[in-house]
Formats: structure tokens, C-alpha cells, sequence
């Protein structure tokens, strides 16, 4: 799958700033409103890390060519906050009032218009552990703490996924980073390892020397490590859009590089190990509060049986 970054596309839809949108949100004690919902939530309700982190925004894709691409320009995380997020908030206040305005919702029109509503994607990976003695499988889940994140606050989601963006805001790292292994390196080593999400701003990460970074790649040139791209969708609710991957690891590998998976990290509780199994993806699918595109993930990994 190629990836190609335009550092001079230029956003001219709907942002969320607009008079329209700012009907929905709340009023300050002085009866004014707030300028966007990313600006209500951190005044109002801001989890514990809630920031304008620098994103590779999309802007076109076909996944499904003989040529698959994904075209990418730069971007910002309050952009879908101030859309996504903010249309989610509008269409909960309508369903219990329905003569609560919907004007910015409808202003966003067709979810898949990049044109229309600025897009970050979220890397949404499944990581399996594959058993090689018993020829079982294993796979993690991650309970996202609504006092931590800025999304998805009490649902299950597969465990590592991220933002696509540059480790840091530096401007060395635009280039750098812009890569879908690398976003995913990060947040493995974030999200199961519990390592801190602050590269600093000192120098681009030396991946080939990071040793976790390294035994990774060399698992993938091995076959100890597979990566599959599955999909990539968005959430019928908050708009917000994923790209669907597995990451299916031996157990020899994958207790090197992991050892003891944490309990907790920076966002939420990572679960114990769930069974690769028709009966517990059925139960997480359909059954538990799961964000939607864990659950297409779960559901693709098992239809494809990449376990």
C-alpha cells in the first residue's frame, strides 16, 4: 500500500467553528457561546491528556485497487473533536430533544467527503499472540477510561490503536514519522508496554536502534511477526475513521518483546488475554459495549482466520 503526504493541502470545509455549529454547545456563565466543542471540553470536562497534536490528515483512499494508496496531507487532533465529536454531542441532544438544532451534522453531509470534514485516522490494530506449542491463540483488549481519553470513554477497543501522527510536533518528524509501522511501534510500546507517549524534541527516534523497534522489523522479515491491513471505516456515530490492522505475533516473539503486559497504561486497563474464539469474539462483537471499529476488526480477524 503506497502512502503519499502533500504538504500543501489546504482544508477549506466545515471546521465546527461555525456560527451554525456553536447552537448546540453550552453557554459560558456570561450567556456566550463557546467557540468549538474542543474548547468547551477542555474548559468544561478535559481528560487527562487533551492535546492540538499535530495528525496526517486523509484525503483520499482506495484500498481495494490493484494499486491500494492512502493520500495524506497535515492536519490537526482538534479537527475531528470539533466535527466528529461535536456531531456525535448534537445527535445525542436531538434524540432527547428533537427540536434540538442538527445544523451541523447535516453541514457535514457524506462521511467519506475529505473535502466536506477534515479526517484523522486512528490505526486500530488486533494483536495476537499465537501459541506455537498448543496452536491456540490469544488476544488483548483495552478498556478506554473516560477520565483519559478524548474518545470512546467506557467502550472496549482492540489494543494498541493511535492516532496517525508524528511522535512529536517537531518539524523533522512530519517525514520522519510517516510511516504506518512506525505510528504502530509507538503504540505497542505505549499502550502494552506502558513506556511514555513523550519523545521529546531533541532528534527524530532512531528506529533501527530503538531494540524493540529492531526485533519488530526482524520479526516481520522472520514471519514470527505478520501485519495485515483488513479495512478502514468509520464510526456511524462520532465519524471517527480507522484504519483496520492485525498484528499476529509467535508466542516465542512475542514474550521476548513483551514480556509482562501491563495492567494499566495512560488511557485505561488493558484485559487479560481473551481466547482467539468464535464464542468470545461473538460475545465482544455483539454483546459488550465495544467501540465499532474494534469490533469490525475482531470480526474481520476471525473471518479471515488470522489467528
Amino acid at each position: 500500500m503506497k502512502l503519499d503526504f502533500d504538504s500543501d493541502a489546504r482544508f477549506t470545509g466545515v471546521t465546527g467553528r461555525e456560527a451554525f455549529a456553536r447552537e448546540s454547545l453550552p453557554l459560558r456563565l456570561d450567556r456566550s457561546h463557546y467557540g468549538s466543542y474542543s474548547d468547551a471540553i477542555a474548559e468544561l470536562a478535559p481528560p487527562a491528556t487533551f492535546e492540538n497534536r499535530t495528525t496526517y490528515r486523509l484525503l483520499a483512499a482506495d484500498l481495494t485497487s490493484p494499486t491500494p494508496f492512502i493520500h495524506l496531507g497535515r492536519g490537526s487532533y482538534f479537527d475531528s473533536i470539533n466535527t466528529g465529536e461535536a456531531a456525535a454531542h448534537e445527535y445525542a441532544a436531538r434524540c432527547l430533544t428533537p427540536s434540538a438544532p442538527a445544523d451541523l451534522r447535516g453541514a457535514l453531509g457524506d462521511p467519506w467527503d475529505a473535502a466536506r470534514r477534515p479526517i484523522n485516522v486512528a490505526i486500530s490494530t488486533l494483536t495476537i499472540r499465537r501459541d506455537l506449542e498448543t496452536g491456540t491463540s490469544t488476544f488483548y483488549l483495552h478498556w478506554r477510561d473516560p477520565a483519559k481519553v478524548g474518545h470512546a470513554g467506557g467502550l472496549y477497543q482492540v489494543v494498541p490503536v493511535g492516532i496517525f501522527q508524528p511522535s512529536t510536533d517537531a518539524s523533522w518528524n512530519e517525514q520522519h514519522d510517516f510511516s504506518l509501522w512506525r505510528n504502530l511501534v509507538r503504540e505497542l510500546a505505549e499502550e502494552l508496554l506502558g513506556e511514555s507517549e513523550d519523545y521529546g524534541n531533541r532528534a527524530p527516534i532512531n528506529y533501527e536502534d530503538w531494540p524493540f523497534a529492531a526485533r519488530l522489523a526482524a520479526g516481520l522479515d522472520d514471519g514470527s511477526v505478520r501485519a495485515y491491513c483488513v479495512g478502514l471505516g468509520v464510526d456511524p456515530l462520532t465519524f471517527a475513521t480507522d484504519l483496520l490492522t492485525v498484528l499476529s505475533i509467535d508466542s516465542i516473539t512475542f514474550d521476548e518483546l513483551f514480556g509482562r503486559v501491563v495492567e494499566r497504561n495512560d488511557e485505561g486497563r488493558v484485559l487479560a488475554p481473551q481466547p482467539f474464539t468464535a464464542e468470545v469474539i461473538e460475545e465482544f462483537v455483539h454483546r459488550k459495549p465495544m467501540q465499532a471499529a474494534g469490533a469490525a476488526v475482531l470480526q474481520l480477524a476471525w473471518d479471515h482466520q488470522l489467528g
